[in-house]
This record gives C-alpha cells, sequence and structure tokens, in this order.
C-alpha cells in the first residue's frame, strides 16, 4: 500500500478550511477578513489546496425531508474471514450503489459498517437481499434502525497541532 503525503497546513490554511467546510460557498473577502490575509492570498492558498488535493470537492447538502424523507439504516456485515477478494468486489458494488452512503472496514465482531439511505424497511430488506445475493461470502448483515438523527457533520477537526 503506498503512502500519501500532502501539503504541510499551516494555521491560515486550517483556518480557510474551516470556514470552507462550514460554507463552500463563503466569498474570499469575507474569509480574508476572518483569517487576516488578502483576498488574493486567500485565492492563490485555495488554489494550492485544490491543486494538492486537499481540497477534494465541493457539494451541496440536501435536507433529507425534501428528499422524501428517506430512512437511515446501519447494517454491521460479516464476511469470511479467508476471502479478501471478497472485499474488493463489494467495495466495487458498493460505488455503484447510491443508497449506500457510507461504508467502514472495522476491527471487532464485525468486518464492514454500511450506512444505508432506504425509503422505508422494505426498500431496505431489497437493497440488503441485493447485497447478500450479490456476495455470498457475506456470513451475516445485523441492522440498526436510526429512529433520529441527533448529529450528522462532514467536517473535520482542523485544530492547529499545537493546541
Amino acid at each position: 500500500m503506498t503512502k500519501v503525503s500532502f501539503m504541510q497546513l499551516d494555521s491560515f490554511d486550517r483556518h480557510i478550511l474551516d470556514l470552507l467546510q462550514r460554507d463552500a460557498q463563503t466569498k474570499v473577502d469575507v474569509i480574508a477578513d476572518r483569517v487576516g490575509l488578502s483576498a488574493s492570498a486567500v485565492q492563490r492558498r485555495i488554489r494550492k489546496l485544490k491543486a494538492e488535493n486537499v481540497i477534494t470537492g465541493e457539494v451541496v447538502v440536501v435536507n433529507p425531508k425534501a428528499a422524501g424523507n428517506l430512512m437511515t439504516f446501519v447494517a454491521g456485515v460479516e464476511i469470511e474471514r479467508e476471502n479478501y477478494e471478497a472485499l474488493g468486489r463489494f467495495r466495487e458494488w458498493v460505488a455503484q450503489n447510491d443508497n449506500i452512503q457510507q461504508l467502514y472496514y472495522v476491527t471487532g465482531s464485525l468486518d464492514l459498517v454500511v450506512i444505508i439511505l432506504a425509503r422505508d424497511t422494505e426498500h431496505y430488506d431489497d437493497i440488503s437481499a441485493e447485497m447478500m445475493k450479490a456476495h455470498r461470502q457475506i456470513r451475516r448483515v445485523t441492522t440498526h434502525v436510526v429512529l433520529k438523527s441527533l448529529k450528522t457533520g462532514l467536517a473535520l477537526p482542523l485544530q492547529d497541532e499545537d493546541r
């Protein structure tokens, strides 16, 4: 596995990233005022952060209620331990399925944790049945239904390293 290295972030970069994570549409002059740099310096830094793949994209966050009030399911998946090829195929399948929002390879009694959005429990059942049919190496799926989302975040903590 190759290690990817990134540019060293200073306190200005971290502050700029923090502001952009909260609202990617924040104007450069507003960011400049808040971080104490000129607008042109902020623009240069943002261009460099994008060029260095520190900023990998900008997204619009849609209110789930506006999207049809989708339900969230947390599925714990156990696969055959000795079959690492199954993990690769599963990752490829997940990449093609828009209802699967997140996939984590974890330690402990589970192998994977999958965050799935579905219209209702019947739709989730269809997704999980398709998942198990496509991946016979899945031993077990344990499902938790999210009753209420108490916090959903996308922003990474960007405190200075010397704090």
